[in-house]
């Protein structure tokens, strides 16, 4: 049974054709793997409360107001479940109170009082009691307004054309009945981010620290000179927390910048006559809207022509049943989506006077998302931070005893603290200072930003896919895609530009090529054809009263039919109004037709139904000759036509067949309500024509598969059309090689891979290229099939049943122009050009945000290593650190803030589709990363630390006196450190590329980072040295600082000629990892397993030969 013959009135939740397949706790491979059990790993979809919260118990946090800030607020988000069920519940009581009143009402008078009509600003009606009526859906009171018609009267509407629409009526008509919009809660301001950039704890004990030490310094040296200790490490902070506070609020603005985008909403309106396309911001009360399947109710409104309208009410009611809309029950109300059928309605609410627009404003602010990248990158973060403490509080103990047993020396060699002579005062000083450092030390070794720099690259990519034509609805979707392996993409619009023409047809069994047909066909053949077209589609003409060229509108399919027949001399409004429509079933996609009955006359039926050509041909008994003649259809006739339909096919045109069959009045049912349920004949037809529909190629597209397929995706098309057509757009386009691999299973037709088992619908998943006359649940197959054998797949579709199949891929790619808005709904990702170049944009992204997080890791752990090992070694060994909590805190603020600023916003590059798709499991850190991060922490370290041991000799010092001598010392180190941090910046930019300068002079914002950077340097050395405890070098020690950094560039060269083991490092301990992991699952059997495996086995091989 197909979705869509299931979606009538009173159907179950399940048969929904957009409905979730899958339960929410469910994975789609069966069980969870035991990596997904990993406390830091989520899946991209349907997360449970449980993972969330699992991980988020598990994360050492600093500052927990900022590391959680764009993931999603669980309590915001039972609030928002809250508001809904309270509005929902609220309408609900008002609507069973009115008719339980208008119930009374009928039976003590047996008729309704009339209700007073109050005008407003002009118009027959006032705000008031549109909204009550529509609210509370009273049925009665829209009787006395005299129906859609009398309501229409006084709200000065045209139901067939619309209002005017001119500028200052629609103004107008927003003054007197309000705006479609909502109050939306403000974003946070700039002093909210400054406030949660205070809650990190590591910056709270500095500024406790910093005061304690200004306290302290001011009784001891006066206020000229004992503010500086204190005042600096102060300044340093408040730097630390504006830069974090202004670079969180510029995200931020782009992340609203983004929903908005999401809000904004286009839907066709009736204005003047005229289709045009709006923003749902637009719509004012009073326009007449269109609704198609899949399309969302944009604002409250009355029926006014419906056929097989059925609306699901769940985003309002809570009840799954679609419900039947007709004059009968014609409230339509916003935020609702089209299930099934078309019509028009009349708006009579919109913004604030809507159920949708309270809910909306309710729940307006955004909760934001956590995505599986972030999660592990707070797992990384996690582990590093506890190194970090474990390291900090290690220097910390080592400092305070050397310091209170007099084993830390000043700069001329004696003890610092004697028990009995130094000073509580100075003891005290001593001590902060200590724990200042250590402290300081846990800012540079938790990298709070590291999960951050997530938010930053996605909001950047985010912003810069808008302008490739990708509008990101989920921001896990952006990351997924760089793991993409396959892509199911459609034909029509997606690879093929949308633009219909008919180039062939066959009328009466004749070739039709000249648009004078007068000469060829009868009139009677005419104006069977006529009628069909013009009463068997959802598209219109509108004929502009000045004489100018008919408007035609409606989907690419109908566009393209419709003119094809003005061409033939049809003229539309004249030939719909000679019949009348009795009952529609609208395209079905299962079905891949869809059919009309029309009253022709007094008692003359027309039946016509139009779709895919080989599907209408094979119910058709008859034809109808040129001279109009019903003939039968014999075997050969029935060949002939056969053999049309695969040449034209074989041309890539898509082929429309369109039959019909008379019927007596006398077997259509009388009332409106059996009329719907009426089932169309479909059997016995009269083949009318069959008419080949040209749809170019899109430019570039070829290209763009050829880019994916170097790139380990594989494109498979996916679509309803004949196979042969799919088969010749799939040759132009390069999805296929050559006709000779064009055959089973590489090409295949639904109903073949529909029948087929689970077992072989996997094997042969692997193989399709190309899927002709496949329905939405072929499709839905498709993706299962293929994400069981470990593909991670991106799906493109438009239409409403495409829905499952949207949900069930890693990424769903929607359709901007062709999508409906259910499909929309469905998708990660919408594709707002239709575009498959786009799709691939999309893929370089993806690949893009793994790659710059990497770049950024990459950075941050050499800063890490780096820094923790010398300042380490140098407390343990001497008592002293180089590097002091001021100049720490800078160090931090490069590599977080403005590394992050730097790395996490490189633009992506061709180099990176050369490369495979990236594995969901692949480590964050890869053995090129420790490659590139070792050679350099190394040779900082080297040198840095032979600096500070016999840096007076190296810097030839020794005429100096030692205290001066031990501050050039210590200045120079440090700023060799920076110097080296802002030339490895250039290497991280290029892990796993021997020029790290390709494309440096595109990325503005790295260049202009690099410049800050290096002229704050300066300024620190050089005129700020009372708050960083430096002295100004003289211009040879900076060409030496600068030749120590620059070694790094040559040094990386170098380094990325060491070979590297293709297995990941964390593949030889994870065995041994889970065989302690796991001690109660029998541990002996686990640690044999862990042996007897490759690396295991190697592994004991090298223990027997020592």
């Amino acid at each position: 049974m197909s979705p869509s013959s299931k979606h009538r009135h009173g159907a179950s939740p399940s048969s929904s054709p957009y409905r979730r397949r899958r339960d929410e706790e469910q994975d789609s491979f069966g069980e969870i793997s035991e990596e997904e059990n990993d406390t830091f790993t989520i899946p991209p979809k349907k997360v449970t409360i449980e993972q969330h919260k699992k991980w988020r118990h598990a994360t050492l946090v600093l500052n927990a107001a900022r590391r959680f800030r764009y993931t999603l607020d669980l309590t915001k988000e039972e609030e928002k479940e809250e508001i809904k069920r309270k509005i929902r519940m609220h309408a609900q009581v008002i609507r069973a109170a009115l008719l339980f009143k208008e119930a009374g009402e009928k039976q003590l008078h047996g008729s309704f009082e009339g209700l007073p009509v109050t005008p407003s600003g002009g118009f027959g009606i006032g705000i008031d009691q549109l909204t009550t009526m529509t609210r509370d859906h009273n049925f009665s009171a829209l009787q006395q307004y005299g129906g859609v018609k009398g309501l229409a009267s006084l709200l000065k509407t045209n139901l067939e054309k619309g209002i005017s629409g001119d500028n200052g009526e629609l103004l107008h008509r927003q003054v007197v009945f309000g705006a479609n919009n909502y109050p939306r809660k403000k974003g946070r301001s700039f002093w909210v981010f400054l406030w949660e950039a205070w809650q990190d704890l590591t910056l709270v004990i500095l500024m406790v620290a910093a005061a304690a030490s200004l306290a302290l310094g001011i009784t001891t040296e006066g206020i000229q000179e004992g503010w500086y200790d204190g005042g600096s490490i102060a300044f340093a902070v408040i730097l630390v927390i504006v830069v974090t506070a202004v670079s969180d609020y510029r995200q931020s603005l782009q992340f609203q910048n983004l929903n908005e985008e999401k809000r904004n909403m286009h839907l066709q309106v009736i204005r003047g006559g005229r289709t045009i396309e709006i923003s749902i911001f637009e719509i004012v009360v009073g326009d007449v809207v269109p609704l198609n399947i899949g399309d969302q109710v944009p604002a409250d409104g009355i029926l006014i022509f419906g056929h097989s309208l059925s609306i699901d009410e769940s985003s309002m009611t809570g009840e799954s049943q679609f419900v039947h809309k007709d004059q009968k029950e014609p409230f339509l109300m916003s935020g609702c989506k089209v299930a099934d059928g078309y019509g028009n309605m009349l708006v009579t609410g919109v913004g604030m006077n809507t159920e949708w627009g309270l809910l909306m404003a309710s729940i307006s602010e955004d909760t934001g998302e956590e995505t599986p990248l972030q999660v592990r990158l707070n797992g990384v973060a996690t582990f590093i931070g506890i190194v970090g403490l474990t390291v900090a509080c290690s220097v910390l103990v080592v400092l305070l005893v050397r310091y209170f047993t007099g084993h830390t020396k000043n700069v001329n060699g004696d003890p610092e603290f004697s028990r009995g002579k130094t000073s509580v005062r100075d003891a005290l000083n001593a001590a902060i200072k200590i724990v200042t450092i250590a402290v300081t030390i846990v800012v540079v070794a938790v990298p709070e930003g590291l999960p951050l720099a997530v938010t930053l690259t996605l909001a950047y990519s985010m912003r810069k896919m808008m302008a490739d034509k990708a509008l990101v609805r989920r921001l896990s979707a952006c990351e997924t895609m760089g793991s993409a392996t396959t892509i199911c993409s459609d034909k029509t619009g997606t690879l093929t530009l949308n633009q219909m023409t008919v180039v062939e047809a066959t009328i009466g069994g004749k070739r039709i090529d000249s648009p004078d047909i007068s000469q060829l066909l009868s009139s009677n053949v005419t104006y069977l054809l006529f009628e069909g077209i013009a009463q068997n589609t959802t598209g219109s003409v509108f004929t502009p009263e000045d004489g100018g060229a008919k408007e035609v509108t409606g989907s690419p399919t109908e566009k393209a039919i419709l003119s094809w027949a003005i061409k033939l001399g049809m003229m539309f409004d004249n030939v719909r109004s000679k019949s009348k429509i009795l009952h529609v079933i609208p395209f079905n996609s299962e079905k891949k037709r869809g059919g009309v009955a029309v009253q022709s006359g007094e008692s003359e039926v027309h039946i016509y139904w139009k779709g895919a050509a080989e599907i209408v041909l094979a119910s058709c008994t008859k034809w109808l000759d040129s001279d109009g003649l019903v003939q039968l259809m014999d075997r050969n006739q029935m060949n002939e036509f056969k053999e049309v339909i695969e040449e034209m096919a074989s041309l890539s045109l898509r082929c429309v067949a369109l039959a019909y069959r008379s019927d007596a009045m006398d077997n259509v049912p009388d009332e409106e309500e059996q009329r719907q349920q009426w089932k169309l004949p479909e059997d016995e037809l009269v083949l009318l024509s069959i008419m080949g529909i040209k749809d170019p190629c899109r430019p570039g597209v070829k290209d763009a598969v050829e880019l994916c397929t170097r790139a380990g995706v594989k494109v498979r098309m996916v679509t309803g059309d004949n196979i042969q057509t799919a088969k010749a757009i799939a040759l132009e386009c390069g999805i296929l090689d050559s006709e000779a691999v064009a055959a089973y299973p590489i090409l295949v037709e639904g109903r073949t891979f529909r029948a087929l088992s689970d077992a072989q619908r996997e094997e042969v998943a692997e193989k399709i290229s190309v899927m002709g006359r496949s329905s939405p649940n072929d499709k839905l197959l498709l993706v299962q099939a293929l994400r069981k054998r470990g593909h991670v797949v991106g799906v493109t579709g438009d239409g409403t049943n495409d829905a499952p199949a949207l949900h069930e891929a890693d990424v769903g790619l929607a359709m901007g122009i062709q999508g409906t808005e259910v499909a929309k709904e469905s998708s990660d990702i919408i594709i707002l050009d239709d575009n498959f170049a786009s799709v691939v944009k999309v893929v370089r992204w993806g690949r893009s945000v793994y790659a710059n997080i990497q770049k950024f890791i990459q950075f941050q752990l050499t800063v890490n290593v780096a820094a923790l090992i010398i300042n380490v070694v140098a407390a343990v060994s001497s008592g002293n650190v180089p590097l002091n909590a001021v100049q720490l805190l800078w160090v931090n603020l490069i590599m977080d803030t403005l590394g992050a600023l730097a790395l996490a916003t490189e633009p992506p590059t061709d180099h990176l589709m050369l490369r495979s798709p990236v594995g969901r499991r692949e480590p964050l850190i890869t053995n090129i990363m420790w490659r590139n991060l070792l050679v350099q922490a190394l040779y900082q370290v080297a040198v840095l630390l032979a600096l500070n041991f016999k840096g007076t000799s190296i810097l030839r010092l020794k005429h100096e006196t030692s205290e001066h001598a031990n501050k050039v010392k210590n200045t120079f180190i440090f700023n060799s450190f920076v110097l080296c941090q802002v030339f490895n910046e250039f290497n991280a930019r290029k892990p796993d590329e021997m020029n790290v300068f390709v494309g440096i002079t595109k990325n503005h914002l790295f260049m202009g980072i690099i410049g800050i950077t290096v002229l704050l340097q300066v300024l620190i050395i050089e005129f700020l040295g009372k708050f960083a405890k430096t002295v100004r070098l003289n211009w040879k020690l900076w060409l030496v600082s600068t030749a120590i950094g620059l070694i790094s560039w040559p040094l990386a060269y170098v380094g990325k000629f060491i070979p590297v083991p293709e297995t990941p490092l964390h593949a030889f301990f994870a065995p041994l990892g889970r065989c302690f992991r796991h001690p109660s699952r029998h541990p002996r059997e686990s640690c044999d397993n862990y042996l007897s495996s490759g690396i295991g086995s190697e592994m004991q091989e090298r223990g027997a030969g020592h």
